[in-house]
């Protein structure tokens, strides 16, 4: 698929802070990255690295208190959205970027039809008529493979599978044709069969209209068979960033090499213990002034606990936080 050079949205120093009773929790910490237009764009990473309070600061979903966006830039399709009134950005939500999550029984409505909730931003947004809403809906059913697409407008989620919820929650991000779509971990809650199947469709999906897509999981194998580029995020900040075929057949950062190694090999004998990583991702109670990793690192010396490293390309579109790869980083190491 063609991939145009310009960007659709351009993320820049991103500061999420949540004030909590125990203080002040930076979640999100001067994250930059660039999505072009008909890219698939993964961000991986444990839970609590910062996914999805990204991906939900940059459209305006996060409640405020106790969410604070401190700084920070979007750029979406030409337009600073960040700082937007709601009222401008319930415009842009729907219509031009769209949203899959992760359980569609908790995202749909069970007092309403599908037919009825795929035809709301229909008719919010591109102000249809009932018919031509119907239609339309009617397209997206079919378009996301479910069958008797007309007759299955007028169930309830109740009534479908939950492979069947999550390819609605997809039509209903369709609806408007969006220029991108984020998709926050929307196959953890299926079976792999099933998994399989929405990991197609949203490949085909992705063909046929050409739209941007980012991608956010904790699973690097649903990532290694559908992404363009990975950003890897820990400790609200994003530590690597690659092409996906050069991330993992050459991961740099040591949170990276981890995180590759947990994923378990159909080569490996039945006595293989499983990798984990050691330690437990940190409560950011504070803007990071060390390398966040640095405890749960096995490469850590002395620089990683004085400074935070800052991304470091150190290959065409291939950057790493880490002050191995860092002229002044530890020569022994390097």
């Amino acid at each position: 698929m063609d991939i145009e050079t310009s960007s659709i949205l351009d993320v820049d120093g991103l500061e999420t802070v949540f004030q909590t009773r125990a203080g002040a929790i930076h979640a999100v910490n001067s994250v930059s990255f660039t999505l072009k237009p008909g890219e698939l764009l993964g961000v991986v990473g444990e839970s609590g690295s910062g996914k999805s309070v990204t991906m939900m600061s940059l459209i305006g979903l996060l409640p405020s208190p106790p969410a604070e966006i401190r700084n920070g830039r979007v750029n979406f399709d030409g337009r600073e959205i960040l700082g937007l009134p709601e009222k401008e950005l319930r415009l842009i939500r729907g219509r031009e970027i769209g949203l899959i999550f992760q359980d569609p029984m908790t995202s749909l409505n069970p007092v309403f039809t599908v037919g009825f909730q795929i035809m709301e931003p229909l008719r919010e947004h591109l102000r249809l008529s009932r018919r031509q809403a119907i239609e339309r809906a009617t397209y997206l059913l079919d378009l996301v493979g479910i069958p008797d697409a007309r007759k299955r407008l007028s169930d309830y989620p109740h009534q479908f599978s939950g492979g069947m919820r999550q390819r609605v929650m997809i039509a209903i991000a369709l609806a408007c044709d969006p220029k991108v779509l984020i998709a926050d971990e929307p196959t953890t809650a299926l079976d792999v069969t099933i998994q399989a199947q929405i990991l197609e469709l949203i490949k085909s999906i992705r063909h046929k209209l050409g739209m941007a897509i980012i991608w956010i999981t904790h699973d690097l194998g649903v990532i290694a068979g559908i992404a363009d580029r990975v950003a890897v995020m820990y400790g609200g900040q994003i530590v690597e960033h690659a092409p996906v075929r050069e991330l993992f057949a050459d991961p740099r950062h040591p949170y990276t090499k981890a995180l590759l190694k947990t994923v378990p090999s159909i080569r490996g004998a039945r006595s293989d213990r499983l990798n984990s990583i050691g330690g437990q991702p940190p409560i950011m109670t504070g803007t990071p002034r060390t390398c966040s990793f640095q405890p749960r690192c096995t490469r850590a010396f002395a620089r990683c606990t004085t400074a935070n490293p800052v991304r470091t390309n150190i290959a065409d579109d291939h950057d790493v936080a880490c002050f191995l790869y860092q002229p002044e980083g530890n020569p022994a190491d390097g």
